[in-house]
């Protein structure tokens, strides 16, 4: 029972070497799929380009 008490109360973050490990499987898993997530990222802006010109080309402005 007290060990249970223990394991309820601790309070400890997550520790220095967690965070670099979680930080190395990150970095790699970036350098190993970098061509696939730059095509995706260039996918997505130029759709947000062609969008907003269309916008833009419909937008009347009336000056008077």
């Amino acid at each position: 029972m007290n060990l249970i008490k223990r394991f309820w109360y601790e309070e400890d973050g997550i520790g220095i070497v967690e965070i670099i490990l979680i930080l190395v499987i990150l970095i790699g898993l970036v350098a190993i799929f970098r061509t696939q997530i730059t095509d995706i990222l260039q996918r997505a802006f130029n759709s947000i380009t062609r969008n907003s010109n269309e916008v833009i080309s419909d937008i009347e402005i009336d000056f008077e």
